[in-house]
């Protein structure tokens, strides 16, 4: 039987720094002369008091967790949160229902970006700040646990990333600690310079400190109807920069800050994703100048770089309507989300080094096909690639599909447009946060879709920021009888 002890004590001692964590919105409502900082005051008090309380009643349970614990702590953790962190919303502005707030934190937490409130522009400042802190943690959380916790996992094939200085031994081990400090600081450092130079480029200092926490987790949420269509110009560009940033490796971050710059450069995946957004870039630009007659070329290239990188990292930010550059440019934007960006990093999706080894694979299989005899064993960045690597690659891709192709047809069932249920499908089970049709409101909320459609997304939200297996792995008996 699992001891679900110390999954509760982590799980309480998370809850308990929500709570406190929603003293940085009450403090800025209450210096705005808002009387809606008391909603934060109480709720995280009434939070931080609970989870100590769960914290204190599972002490002296910790140590390294066993791989059954791991699955339920990653698990548990992107469930209990979102519903703490929807709290806010509900009992304070705007007044959500629990099925809209949930949706909120639900998206922030999985650093998704949709939004389920029909008006941001009116929002109080310390609602808007709780929004972006919680992409930020999430946006942290889940570097962590693809750094820590999927490797020892065997999760779609991050085994393979087990000797990269960051070996767990099939346990959660100490050093874990020392991981998430380096990564802490490499994302702390990443958002500060962020947040600098969108105030230097014209942002005020509360905007530039929420879009650089939603930036650098690949969140995506404004505290603006238009989202980045507030900040026309040079920001797209730094944008764009600081997303590409927070969706290559961490642990390459990492090395560099330890003066290990060679790594960088020479990591294949860096390199494939580098390429898929040039080419995608290329393609869109191309388009919209030959066919659709547009002729600023200046302002094609720089508006058509932001929203190909927000929607293939998975950040889902939007300046423009995409839907207006024609019918290639969106399928080519839906197939990149698809892709999505690095491993180990806040991207989003199925993630490019998925796709290396399904090329490689296919690739070493077609050497055997042409000849028989020969010994072909796929590779990449060097090194020979597993069977188990492999198998659960193709066993993620697999999943992938299935649940996609399910949520489709279940979002359709509610009686959303094909194309909203389509694109509301990709945006939340890839995490990329836009969805177009119908049913979407101009500032790109959910807000009028039906509650099941929500709950569906939500779902489809949170089995795709956890890597599916993750999530999927609960509801097999075998993994209760460990």
């Amino acid at each position: 039987m699992i001891d679900i002890r110390p999954v509760a004590n982590a799980i309480g001692r998370l809850t308990a720094v929500f709570g406190a964590m929603m003293a940085a919105p009450a403090l800025v409502d209450w210096w705005a002369g808002d009387p809606h900082w008391m909603v934060f005051a109480e709720t995280g008090l009434i939070c931080a008091i609970l989870g100590g309380l769960v914290a204190i009643a599972t002490a002296g349970r910790g140590g390294e967790l066993m791989l059954e614990q791991a699955f339920l702590l990653t698990s548990g953790v992107w469930l209990v949160l979102p519903l703490v962190g929807a709290l806010p919303f509900m009992l304070g502005e705007p007044d959500a229902s629990f099925t809209d707030a949930v949706f909120e934190a639900m998206s922030g937490m999985t650093t998704t970006g949709a939004t389920a409130f029909p008006a941001l522009d009116g929002l109080p400042l310390g609602t808007h700040l709780w929004r972006g802190m919680l992409q930020f943690s999430g946006g942290l959380g889940i570097v962590v646990v693809a750094l820590i916790f999927l490797p020892a996992m065997r999760i779609g094939g991050m085994q393979f990333f087990r000797s990269e200085g960051f070996d767990t031994m099939g346990k959660i081990s100490p050093r874990a600690g020392q991981i998430a400090a380096d990564v802490t600081r490499v994302y702390v450092m990443i958002t500060i310079a962020c947040a600098v130079t969108y105030a230097a480029l014209g942002m005020s200092g509360f905007d530039a400190i929420f879009h650089a926490m939603t930036t650098t987790s690949s969140g995506g949420f404004s505290n603006y109807d238009a989202s980045f269509g507030a900040f026309i110009g040079p920001p797209e560009l730094a944008s764009s920069l600081f997303m590409i940033l927070a969706t290559i490796p961490f642990v390459r971050l990492v090395q560099a800050g330890y003066g290990e710059v060679r790594p960088l450069w020479r990591d294949s995946q860096i390199r494939a994703y580098l390429r898929v957004l040039g080419t995608i870039i290329l393609l869109i630009a191309a388009y919209r100048v030959l066919v659709m007659g547009h002729t600023d070329l200046g302002h094609i290239l720089r508006e058509t770089t932001f929203n190909v990188v927000t929607t293939v990292s998975g950040t889902g930010f939007f300046s423009t309507d995409v839907t207006q550059w024609g019918p290639l440019p969106l399928a080519l934007l839906i197939v990149g989300g698809l892709i999505g960006g690095c491993t180990g990093s806040t991207a989003c999706s199925i993630k490019i080094f998925r796709y290396q080894v399904l090329l490689r694979a296919v690739e070493a299989q077609i050497l055997r096909m042409q000849s028989p005899h020969r010994v072909a064993y796929p590779r990449l960045q060097g090194r020979r690639l597993s069977a188990e690597v492999v198998g659960s690659v193709m066993a993620f891709f697999t999943l992938f599909i299935l649940s996609f192709g399910v949520l489709i047809v279940a979002l359709a069932l509610t009686g959303l447009h094909p194309r909203t249920a389509l694109t509301a499908a990709w945006t939340s089970i890839a995490n990329v946060g836009p969805a177009w049709g119908p049913e979407v409101t101009a500032n790109g909320s959910v807000a009028d879709f039906p509650a099941t459609a929500k709950w569906l997304m939500i779902a489809g939200m949170y089995v795709g920021r956890l890597e599916l297996l993750a999530v999927y792995v609960l509801f097999l008996p075998r993994f209760w009888r460990q």
